[in-house]
């Protein structure tokens, strides 16, 4: 337990020093349901400094509900490892379970322009 402590401190770390990083922790989301891990699993394919919208990310997984992608975002325990930050509405921002002022700070922290979204 103590390494996996470590590894995910040291991950978080190099993190918010600006270091483009895919996150390796291993993340337990079984009591999810079905859908939801499979949204947040796609989720956490989205590389550091790239977004996509919640209707791309619906269609990635083959499903056209939209909304109900947005809902099982909300439900991500462990934003910034499950990056769902990285997900954005076709014309601005988007939601965002820790605030939008947050999620601005995550995407410049990944040099993407919230204001051009």
């Amino acid at each position: 337990m103590e390494k996996k402590t470590h590894d995910a401190t040291n991950e978080l770390e190099r993190y918010f020093d600006g270091e483009a990083i895919d996150f390796s922790l291993d993340v337990d989301i079984s009591y999810l349901s079905p859908f939801e891990q499979k949204v947040l699993m796609e989720t956490r394919k989205i590389k550091y400094g790239k977004t996509i919208t919640y209707s791309e990310l619906a269609e990635k997984i083959g499903s056209r509900a939209v909304r109900a992608v947005g809902n099982a975002l909300g439900k991500n325990p462990i934003p910034i490892i499950i990056p769902c930050h990285r997900v954005v509405a076709k014309k601005g921002i988007g939601g965002y379970s820790e605030g939008i002022d947050i999620k601005t700070r995550l995407l410049e922290l990944e040099q993407v322009n919230a204001n051009n979204l």
